[in-house]
Parts: structure tokens; C-alpha cells; sequence
């Protein structure tokens, strides 16, 4: 289209009719994939198997916030019925504020879903006026008033504070302005209340009932109680006691630490203002351990991580956050990272959807199939035709991948009540030889065979000491575990377990039948030997008693717990053996715990340097890319100047650095080496310079110094 006028004038380009196509999450999926040919069915699967895995979170985290939830409802509708008796301990009770100290735990990320929780309950069965406050927003009391009765009025409230006014303004509520104090609150209230009961009523209701509907508690929740100013808080609390009469006020205090916050918060003088009742959330190590049981212990989801990645998931949430939300999201990462770098996850489905998209598998992927480590080993044990078959014919290799994933859905079938009954006989043994939780026991499963470790050794040892009554206890609870399980092999189990328990049932008539004979196995030696021997023989028969009382001198009870702790023994062998025993086990299990570490964990210094020394590593542009060690005159401001730093002494010359810069700089703007503008330092290029200068100080790699005026000094060597 041409712009050529005679006059000067405002020219007008309509943009096409055609619509710019937005691009969906199977495009970002399928964007880099690796195997593009099957990436639409790969991004189908892991969309399908993280909803199921949300779906169960959020049951699960239903069923473990219940307890504590119903408690806090309880509490809140006792506390609004206070208000009705007339006795003299409830008028008592009534001069103070209902106060819930709620605990629970240092898992801060965790508490939003809580509170999200709490709100929505309390709203649909004691209240609908509930106002949750952060410490970030009421840095003072007159914040702390406006967000309360804001959230409780749901209306706008004038401050003294002109910008805060004028924020308000601009967000266009119609609501009409109201001063912000509790005298306010209690009109509102009382009209609120005098509406309700106006109202026509439908059913004859008694009068507590319509008590209680007609006067509903306002409740404030303190989402992070530690954070709040004190000295805030204690005046919010101190005005809010002299209204209680007049207002129903219920406050709940979100507490990470322990109880004792309150005392260190509050005064004497203001907490024996409220009315406090303390409850305990479940701890997020057992809820932890309960998400590990429900998602990961269980061959409902197909896809399963190695044991580095589990450990890396586990240490972030131990050493760091302590936040089952976060080793949730770490789990989800992972799902991705898989479904995305490994083009044979197609088969980490359902055994029957996975029998069809090994049919499916092109030419290609049944190229990666036989470069998988687990394939290789396999060819390589099998004699010189079966080889030649599964390198060669890929319908006979289509045949063979359909019997490896039926293995290993019966691995997973199998491992996992194995796995649980042999953590409920070494859970209660001295000094947890085999881990006190079951994810330590599944960590050392999945690094190597369990049996061949000297805990293991010992555990063994410590169960053959078990009283009757303990072991045969252990053995019905590893009953229970194989009671639901359908496998076959596993009701092969169940069915000799409960043979060896009606045996141990038997043995009080068994006992003292037993009891003569090893009692002349016993002394049966001692009469063989002569009233005169020397030393050597003295030795050879001290010998032979101690063999025969290994081998005759078992009671029935220890011949028969032998027996039990072997049948465990040879469960253990065969079915908790590593995943990668498994041929295929990699379509099903994530690895790369490096890229989930970079991703969750990342170091904040080696993040900085990577970036600066290679920009490429995180901006994708081709242009960026450049051998080692040279700057690249693309880059921008700060990493150029971070490269000429870093050939630099302890004192860096200004001047100097400025004229490396502005040499790279003119490179990148085209201007010959030769001209005269190739270095000449124009006021742009000086204060571009001034600022990554001043960037990299901001970081902590240089800073200034009084040795030279005209110098600063570097605080970081190496080539990093």
C-alpha cells in the first residue's frame, strides 16, 4: 500500500479480516515435543491422568480438613448462641470475644486452601458475613478497620488517608461512602438484623432457631497472626471488646508456630479479652504421607517417578516449605516434563489403551523402543534368533511390547501390598532399621534390592525376637492389606498367610508335648562325654552341643515363626524387586531429577550467573548464541558488561570498561572498526553503561571503593 501524497496527511491501514488464531495448550505441548507424531495423544494422556490426580487431591484434602473444619463450625455456632441464655456464667462468657486459635503448622503455602475452605463453610451453614484479613494489607489500625468492615459491610468506607481515597474512587463502586469506625458496624448490623426479622416468615420456626437466623455472628479471620503488628492488634481487639454487646463478633486466629504466639503478641490486659479454644490441624507430615499412600503408593495411576526425583520432591518439601501443595505442583511438573521429553509415554495408560497404542507405534518409536536401556539388557540374554527377531521384525517387537506392559502393570499390582505389609513388620522395630515412614522403605526399594542391605539383614533378626501375641498381630494387620487386593498371586498370598495363622492358633496344645524331648536333646551330649578327656575333645563336644541347639532345639512356636518371616521373606524377593528390572520400566517412570530440582529448587546465584554469562540459556534468541568465553555484542547491557568484568583484576578501571563496552556496542550497531564512531562514547551509550553498572553492584558483584575514585572493586573469581 503506498503512502505518496502531494500534501502532507493522516493515513489509515484496516487490519485484515482474518483473525489471529490463538494458540491452545496441545500447541505449547506440542511445541519443541519431542516426537511430534504422537504429541496430541501423549498431551491427551497426561491432561487426562493430572484430572484424575486432582480429583483425588481434592477428596483427599476434603476427607484430611473435615475433622478440623466441623470443629471450627461447631465452635462458631455455640458461640452465636451464647448470646440467648440467660445464666450468669453465659453472661459471663458473653463480656469476652469468642476466639479460635487455629494451628496449623509452618506449611504456610498450604493455609489459603484452608481458609478458602473455612470461608465457604461458614458461609453456607453459621454466616454470611465472614471478613479474612492479611498482616500485608493492615499495616495500621486505621487498614485494619477498612478491610474488616469492608469485607463484613461489603460497601466502600472513607479514611483519613487522601490516597487510599482517591484509589477508591477510581475502582467505580456505587456503593455509598460510610464513615469507618465500629459504631458504624453496629447500625449496619442492627438494621441488617431488623430487615431479617421483618421479613414474612415461611414455616413456624421455634425461637432459637429463628434466634440464631436472625442474629448470625460476624466473623474475622487473622489469616497469618505472627506477621500482624502487635501492637496493632491490641488496639483492634481492645475496641472490639467494648462493642461485643452490641455486635457478635467471633475471631479466628490462623497460627503457624504454636500457641504460645498469642501470649507473646498480647498483653495480660488484652488477652484476657477473648474467650480462646485451641485446634489443632492435622500435621503436614502426616498429610504428606497420606497424598504419598493415595497418589503415589497405588497402580491406579500409571506414571511414577524413580527414586532420585522422589528424593529430590521429598527433601524440598522437608528442608524448605514443608508444603504438601508444592510437592503436589513438584508431582505435576514432573507428569509434564514426561508426557513432553519421552515420545514412548504413549503406553503409560491403561493396560487395555495401551495394548492399542502399541499396535499404533511407528517405525520410529519402535526404534526408541529398542534403544532403551531395559530392551537391551533383555536382547542381550536371549539366544541369537530371538535377537535377531526383535531387532529386525517389528510385528514380532509390537508382540513382545504388549507382553512387557502387562509385566509391568502386574509389577505395579503386586509390589505395592508387598511393599505395605513389609512396612507394617519393620514400622514398630527398635531404631526403624528399614525407615519409621513408608516412603523411605519405597525409596530404598526403588535404588536397589531391598534384601541385600544390612537393615534389611537386621530387621529380619530383630522379628525373629517378636513375642507370639506381637508377630501374630503383625501378621493379621499384613492380612488386611492383601484382603482387597484382586491380583491372583496376591490371593495365592492371603490364603498361605491365613494358613500360618490358624497354625500359630494351634500351638498352646503343640507345647508341652515338645518339651521332654528337647530337654534330653539337650543333656543327650553331656552323657556321652568321659570322665577323663583331654582339651581338644572337651572343644569338639562343647561344638556339637551348640549345632544341636540350633538345629533341635526349636519349640514349635520358633520352627513356626521361621516359617512366616521366610514366607515374607521370599514375598519380598519376588515382588519388591527395582523398577528397573522391569523391561520397558521407562514408559511409566520420570527420571530426570536435574530438570525437576532446576525448576523447584533453584539456586538464586547460579541463576543470576547463568543467565548473565549465557543469555541464551533462558532468552532463546538465536542471535545470543556465541562460543565460550566471548560476549556477544547482542546481548544485553548487563550481560555485556558482566563478560568484560570478569577479565578484569580486583580493580576494575571505569574508564576502561567503558570503552571495552562501547567497542562491543558499536559492533552491534554496524559501524566499522575503522571509523570513527566505532568507539566514540555518545551520552546513550554512557548512561546504558552507568546502568548495568550499577546492576551488577545492585547483584553484589562489584561495589565501590576509596582505594581509587576512579576504580571499583570485583567480589566474585572464577570464570562464573
Amino acid at each position: 500500500m503506498s503512502t505518496s501524497s502531494v500534501s502532507k496527511g493522516c493515513f489509515v491501514f484496516k487490519p485484515s479480516a482474518k483473525k489471529k488464531r490463538t494458540l491452545g495448550l496441545d500447541d505449547y505441548f506440542t511445541d519443541g515435543c519431542e516426537g511430534a507424531e504422537t504429541s496430541k495423544i501423549r498431551f491427551k494422556l497426561c491432561q487426562d491422568l493430572w484430572d484424575k490426580i486432582k480429583t483425588e487431591t481434592e477428596v483427599l484434602q476434603d476427607e484430611l480438613s473435615k475433622k478440623i473444619l466441623n470443629s471450627l463450625l461447631d465452635f462458631t455456632m455455640r458461640c452465636s448462641s451464647t448470646h440467648q441464655h440467660s445464666d450468669w456464667a453465659s453472661q459471663m462468657r458473653a463480656s469476652e470475644i469468642p476466639t479460635a486459635a487455629l494451628i496449623l503448622g509452618v506449611n504456610v503455602p498450604d493455609h489459603d486452601m484452608t481458609f478458602q475452605s473455612l470461608c465457604e463453610l461458614l458461609q453456607q451453614s453459621v454466616t454470611p458475613h465472614v471478613a479474612s484479613v492479611q498482616a500485608k494489607e493492615c499495616g495500621a489500625l486505621k487498614h485494619l478497620m477498612k478491610r474488616v468492615l469492608e469485607r463484613l459491610m461489603d460497601t466502600v468506607l472513607a479514611v483519613d488517608d487522601d490516597e487510599e481515597e482517591e484509589a477508591e474512587q477510581t475502582r467505580g463502586q456505587i456503593h455509598k461512602k460510610v464513615h469507618c469506625s465500629l459504631g458504624t458496624l453496629c447500625d449496619w448490623y442492627s438494621t441488617k438484623t431488623k430487615k431479617s426479622s421483618s421479613g414474612t416468615p415461611g414455616k413456624k420456626r421455634t425461637s432459637a432457631v429463628r434466634h440464631e437466623q436472625q442474629q448470625p455472628p460476624l466473623v474475622i479471620i487473622f489469616k497469618d497472626l505472627e506477621a500482624f503488628n502487635p501492637r496493632v492488634l491490641q488496639d483492634f481487639i481492645i475496641i472490639c471488646s467494648r462493642y461485643i454487646h452490641r455486635v457478635p463478633l467471633v475471631f479466628i486466629f490462623g497460627i503457624a508456630t504454636s500457641p504460645s504466639t498469642i501470649q507473646h503478641m498480647l498483653p495480660h490486659s488484652v488477652s484476657s479479652l477473648l474467650c480462646i479454644e485451641l485446634f489443632q490441624s492435622l500435621s503436614c507430615t502426616q498429610h504428606l504421607a497420606t497424598v504419598i499412600d493415595k497418589l503415589i503408593l497405588t497402580h491406579n495411576f500409571p506414571f511414577k517417578l524413580n527414586n532420585k526425583v522422589m528424593q529430590v520432591l521429598i527433601s524440598i518439601f522437608l528442608y524448605h516449605d514443608f508444603s504438601v501443595r508444592n510437592f503436589i505442583k513438584g508431582l505435576q511438573l514432573a507428569l509434564l516434563e514426561h508426557f513432553h521429553s519421552q515420545p514412548l509415554s504413549v503406553l503409560c495408560c491403561k493396560k487395555t489403551e495401551a495394548f492399542l497404542n502399541v499396535m499404533q507405534l511407528s517405525n520410529c518409536d519402535l526404534e526408541r523402543v529398542r534403544q532403551l536401556g531395559s530392551f537391551r539388557r533383555y536382547v542381550e540374554k536371549q539366544e541369537l534368533q530371538e535377537q535377531a527377531s526383535l531387532l529386525n521384525d517389528d510385528t514380532y517387537l509390537k508382540e513382545v511390547c504388549k507382553k512387557f506392559v502387562k509385566e509391568l502393570h502386574k509389577y505395579h499390582k503386586n509390589y505395592y501390598p508387598v511393599l505395605r505389609c513389609l512396612h507394617t513388620l519393620t514400622s514398630t522395630l527398635p531404631r526403624y532399621p528399614l525407615g519409621k515412614q513408608i516412603r523411605e522403605l519405597h525409596l530404598i526399594c526403588l535404588e536397589k534390592n531391598v534384601w541385600e542391605n544390612e537393615d534389611y539383614q537386621s530387621a529380619m533378626k530383630l522379628l525373629k525376637m517378636l513375642a507370639k501375641d506381637e508377630l501374630i498381630s503383625l501378621l493379621q494387620r499384613c492380612a488386611e492389606i492383601l484382603q482387597p487386593v484382586k491380583s491372583k498371586i496376591m490371593k495365592s498370598a492371603l490364603s498361605q498367610l491365613q494358613e500360618l495363622l490358624a497354625k500359630f492358633k494351634q500351638l498352646d496344645t503343640a507345647a508341652g508335648e515338645t518339651a521332654p524331648s528337647v530337654e534330653d536333646s539337650i543333656t543327650s551330649p553331656v552323657k556321652n562325654l568321659q570322665k577323663k578327656t583331654d582339651l581338644f575333645q572337651l572343644q569338639k563336644t562343647l561344638l556339637e552341643m551348640n549345632e544341636s541347639r540350633r538345629s533341635k532345639n526349636l519349640s514349635p512356636f520358633e520352627a513356626l515363626r521361621n516359617e512366616a518371616l521366610e514366607f515374607i521373606d521370599n514375598l519380598v524377593k519376588i515382588h519388591l524387586s527395582p523398577p528397573e528390572s522391569q523391561t520397558l520400566y521407562e514408559v511409566c517412570y520420570y527420571s530426570s531429577s536435574a530438570t525437576v530440582r532446576r525448576h523447584l529448587n533453584a539456586t538464586p546465584r547460579t541463576s543470576i550467573q547463568a543467565a548473565l554469562n549465557t543469555p541464551y540459556y533462558y532468552l532463546k534468541n538465536d542471535r545470543l548464541k556465541t562460543e565460550d568465553g566471548l560476549a556477544s555484542n547482542a546481548a544485553p547491557d548487563i550481560c555485556i558488561a558482566y563478560k568484560l568484568h570478569l577479565e578484569c583484576g580486583r580493580l576494575i578501571n571505569l574508564y576502561d570498561w567503558l570503552e571495552a563496552y562501547a567497542t562491543v556496542v558499536s559492533g552491534a550497531e554496524g559501524n566499522n572498526p575503522g571509523s570513527d564512531n566505532y568507539v566514540k562514547v555518545d551520552e546513550v551509550k554512557h548512561a546504558r553503561f552507568i546502568r548495568a553498572v550499577s546492576e551488577l553492584e545492585f547483584l553484589g558483584f562489584i561495589k565501590s571503593t576509596k582505594q581509587k575514585t576512579d576504580h571499583v572493586a570485583r567480589l566474585t573469581w572464577g570464570g562464573c
